[in-house]
């Protein structure tokens, strides 16, 4: 099942998402998906971050794969649903997108092996956490202004429960800017799969329902623009679609 947080005259409301895009909210009402606000699907708890966690990507920024999982934090204020505006400032020299697949945590784990890490799985959905190149002050662990910007993580459009996607190490991975096609990937390419990044987290900390897991981004990135339409999509999840807006922009909207 897709499942979606929507606004809908005035309200916040769980759904479900049929084929065609058809939002269907929990009293039966069907709407389309043009006439609701998106919101992320889940309301994050403790959000974990995967720096360099793909070998193409690490190859491109000219670092060896690391070791250990590098994982880093982010606050809930980063978090926009589909459909949302990202703002680029008048200050960032070269802003990029991220596809990632996110994983939700579906109940508490603790000290949990990896061969049963998918029992603790609600399900999953996409993120596409831009990032600005000229913040970033060390690759390994990304600073509170690259990764903690307002509104800089766009999540959803939907979470697809974990039944539903047959193996999350095999999902095609794809970025397009105004509908050409940037960036392109494969989960199977993770240095750390899913298994193993619920098995390191839980080994030191207790994971809750709602936890999320963005687990980084293949390579692949180019710098984007005010106007540009993003879209991240991740095979069997969802796509994703994000508008990036200057500050004048972002600014006469808030």
């Amino acid at each position: 099942m897709k499942r979606a947080r929507i606004a809908y005259n005035g309200a916040i409301h769980d759904a479900r998402v049929e084929d065609g895009n058809v939002v269907v909210l929990a009293d039966g009402r069907r709407v389309a998906e043009e006439s609701v606000v998106w919101l992320p699907p889940v309301a994050p708890g403790t959000t974990f971050a995967l720096a360099i966690n793909y070998a193409d990507h690490a190859k491109e920024l000219a670092f060896k794969a690391p070791e250990k999982p590098l994982a880093f934090l982010k606050g809930p204020g980063t978090f926009v649903g589909h459909r949302a505006v990202t703002r680029k400032p008048a200050d960032a020299g070269f802003m990029h997108y991220e596809c990632e697949l996110a994983v939700v945590i579906g109940r508490t784990a603790r000290d949990v092996k990896a061969k049963d890490a998918y029992d603790f799985v609600a399900g999953y959905t996409v993120a596409n956490d831009y990032a600005i190149r000229n913040f970033l002050q060390n690759y390994y662990r990304p600073n509170l202004r690259t990764k903690n910007r307002d509104g800089c993580t766009v999540l959803g459009p939907w979470m697809v429960d974990r039944d539903d996607v047959a193996d999350p190490m095999s999902l095609d991975i794809s970025t397009f800017v105004n509908g050409a096609r940037v960036q392109s990937g494969n989960t199977r390419d993770m240095v750390f799969g899913v298994p193993a990044l619920i098995e390191y987290l839980s080994s030191f900390m207790t994971l809750s329902p709602g936890d999320l897991i963005l687990t980084g981004t293949p390579d692949g990135i180019v710098d984007v623009k005010p106007g540009d339409e993003v879209v991240t999509e991740v095979e069997g999840v969802g796509r994703l679609t994000s508008f990036i807006v200057d500050d004048e922009t972002y600014f006469q909207r808030s």
